[in-house]
This record gives structure tokens, C-alpha cells and sequence, in this order.
């Protein structure tokens, strides 16, 4: 577990890796190439992995490039994240069935049989975006059971970055580049193999069965200077000082105007965010009149209708949904979960179609607050 000896993992190893995981009966996921962009999807062999691939990222770009790196995760992140895996973006709640006889009905939760799901190439920001979703979802209070079954059975294989994507700012945020918490498993990739680390009972076993040996003082070294220097070389910065009080004293400020000039309002943002839970819930009755389904599905607070009350829009035009959207994320998210809910990622900047960057919006805010 954490405080136990960095091990060492080498290259051809990470097949055994993944055969380990696979035998305890967990369903492997890592990162692919798929569609022009790198996904999450079920991998059997390391040699499914997207090595030798390096994404490059910019405000509304993504495209990969092919290397001659050896390396299995050089792409930093892709438009998925861990939330589709917790949080599913459609997933029935309630089944109820009506008796024709008698006018009855019974409901019953339909809570889903989640396998055991290990995740494989997870990055901080991920792991930090996933301990937000865990406090909203699993609040001792009110917990949601179908978050709670999926989470359940979540076995993380973090890798620190030792690269940055020109779109993140991690470090801004307090969530990277490097994997500190919330893993089972955490790598740091360097040319010839892995740091490995435990971060939980399980990790700790699947490292153990693997018989790894002591990680290198020199490659202990070694990752230590790729980390700082992927946090040093980082190009984008939010500055968070006093941001909450920031965005609250300037509602009404013209740069809304501006960036909604701009925004399409198409809610790209919102669904590649790792934290973003906005979501509906309809019925779906049967054609018989004899069951109907409540469903839970994803939604955006930049559609519009997702903020129509009884005849009433509380939020008619798109400067009212880009100010709700970043308000909420950046400043009464912290009223409300004591948090933050931006990690760093930058994946909002790199999927909005026309480019808008957070960071800027802030930051224009601030200079003219200044």
C-alpha cells in the first residue's frame, strides 16, 4: 500500500499486468485508438494499447501522431474519462408494473449488476475528478446506489504524466501531473518501463503476485525529474485566488456577452467533463399500459430546456447558460461540495468546437476587475 517500496516493471511485463487483473476476474479496460481520438475500451493484450501515439491538443484540435516512442501512454487524455463508468449516461432507475385488474401497481429499483471493472491508464486528473464525483454521489446522506454499485467494483491503474497536453492546467488546480491518491495501482512510464507503486490492499497484491523487484534509485531519479518538468512546462494557468468572490461580483459583466457570441451552446463541455453530473429523468411507459421505466440519462445545463420550470426559462439565452455553467463549476460548486469542480483537465477547451478557453474567460474577468 502507499509508504511500501516503488517496484519495477518492465516493458514486456505489462502483459503479466493485465493477466493478473483478468484472473481476478475484472474486466480490463485501457487506452485505445479509436475514431481519430483515445478511448477506454476492453483489452486483452498490451499490444492493444495505444503505443507509439501522442495526441496533440489545442484549443477546439485533437489529432494524433504516430512516434517512434515505445511508449504505451504518451497520449495524455482523450475525450472520455472515468464518469461514463460511474455515472452512466443512461440507465433506468425504477421498473413499475400496473395490474389491468384492480388498478395496483409495484415498483422495484433496478439497480445494476456492475462487473468487477478495472481501468488501466487513469490520470491524476481523472482520480481527482472521480473523489469530486464520489462526494456528490456517495454523500452519507443521501447516496445514490447505482453510482454506489458501479464504484463498488472499480479497481484504478493510475500513470502520472510526464507530459502535458498544451490544453492543461493540473497544476493549477492542485490534481497533477503526478497520481498522489485515490488509486490501486499507480505507474510512471519512463523509456525502459514502469515505476510501479500500490495504493491500496488490492494493488498491493497484484504487485506482490507479480514479484516485482525494488524500482532503481536512478530510475526513482529519473521519474522524479520527468514529473517536474512536466509540471514546470505546463502552459496554461488558472489563477485561483479568490475566484469564488471573482465570478459571484461580475454576473453582470459584458465579457458573458462576448463569450456567448461565440459559444453554439452545443454542450460539448459538459460532456467531456469529468465532473459534470447534470442530468434528466423521464418515464418510458410500455405500449400495453402494463410497465413503464423511470431513466436517468445525461443532459446539459447549456440546453435550454434544461432550465424550463412550468412555462418558465430560467435561463433563455446563451450567456445565461455559459455564466451558470462556469459560475457553478468554478465558484458555488465549492458552496456547495466544498470543492472545486474543475480538476485541470483542459478537455473543455480541446472539445468546444470553437475554441472557447476557461482559463482566458477568467482571466479576462480578473484583469479588468484589477
Amino acid at each position: 500500500m502507499a509508504g511500501e517500496a516503488p517496484r519495477w516493471l518492465e516493458r514486456g511485463q505489462l502483459q503479466s499486468l493485465i493477466d493478473a487483473l483478468a484472473e481476478r476476474g475484472y474486466r480490463v479496460l485501457g487506452p485505445v485508438v479509436r475514431d481519430g481520438a483515445v478511448v477506454f475500451d476492453a483489452v486483452g493484450k498490451a499490444s492493444e494499447l495505444a503505443a507509439g501515439w501522442r495526441d496533440v491538443q489545442g484549443p477546439g484540435q485533437y489529432r494524433l501522431e504516430k512516434t517512434d516512442s515505445g511508449r504505451v501512454f504518451d497520449v495524455v487524455n482523450g475525450p472520455g474519462a472515468l464518469k461514463a463508468h460511474v455515472f452512466a449516461p443512461r440507465e433506468p432507475l425504477i421498473e413499475v408494473s400496473f395490474e389491468k385488474v384492480g388498478g395496483s401497481f409495484r415498483a422495484r429499483a433496478t439497480l445494476p449488476e456492475a462487473p468487477r471493472l478495472a481501468v488501466l491508464g487513469v490520470r491524476a486528473c481523472d482520480l481527482a475528478a472521480l473523489a469530486v464525483q464520489d462526494r456528490i454521489f456517495l454523500h452519507d446522506r443521501y447516496p445514490d446506489p447505482w453510482y454506489a454499485s458501479r464504484r463498488a467494483g472499480l479497481l484504478l491503474v493510475a500513470v502520472s504524466c510526464t507530459r502535458s497536453a498544451s490544453t492543461c492546467f493540473c497544476t493549477s488546480m492542485g490534481t497533477g501531473p503526478e497520481a498522489r491518491s485515490g488509486f490501486d495501482l499507480a505507474l510512471t512510464e519512463l523509456d525502459a518501463g514502469f515505476v510501479a507503486r500500490s495504493g491500496s490492499r488490492a494493488g498491493a497484491e497484484i504487485l506482490e503476485a507479480l514479484a516485482l523487484p525494488p524500482a532503481p534509485e536512478a530510475r526513482l531519479a529519473q521519474e522524479r525529474g520527468d514529473l517536474d518538468a512536466c509540471a514546470a512546462g505546463m502552459e496554461r494557468r488558472l489563477d485561483t485566488r479568490g475566484i469564488r468572490d471573482l465570478l459571484y461580483q461580475n454576473l453582470e459583466h459584458p465579457r458573458w456577452d462576448d463569450v456567448a457570441e461565440r459559444c453554439l451552446s452545443c454542450g460539448n463541455c459538459t460532456q467531456v467533463c469529468p465532473t459534470c453530473f447534470c442530468h434528466d429523468e423521464q418515464d418510458e411507459p410500455s405500449l400495453d399500459g402494463t410497465r413503464s421505466l423511470r431513466v436517468r440519462t445525461w443532459d446539459s445545463c447549456f440546453n435550454r430546456e434544461h432550465a424550463q420550470v412550468h412555462g418558465l426559462n430560467h435561463r433563455p439565452a446563451i450567456r445565461h447558460r455559459y455564466r451558470q455553467w462556469l459560475v457553478h463549476k468554478l465558484a458555488s460548486w465549492i458552496d456547495q461540495f466544498d470543492t472545486s469542480g474543475c480538476v485541470g483537465c483542459g478537455r473543455c477547451i480541446t472539445w468546444c468546437p470553437v475554441g472557447i478557453d476557461l482559463t482566458e474567460e477568467v482571466a479576462a474577468l480578473r484583469e479588468d476587475a484589477s
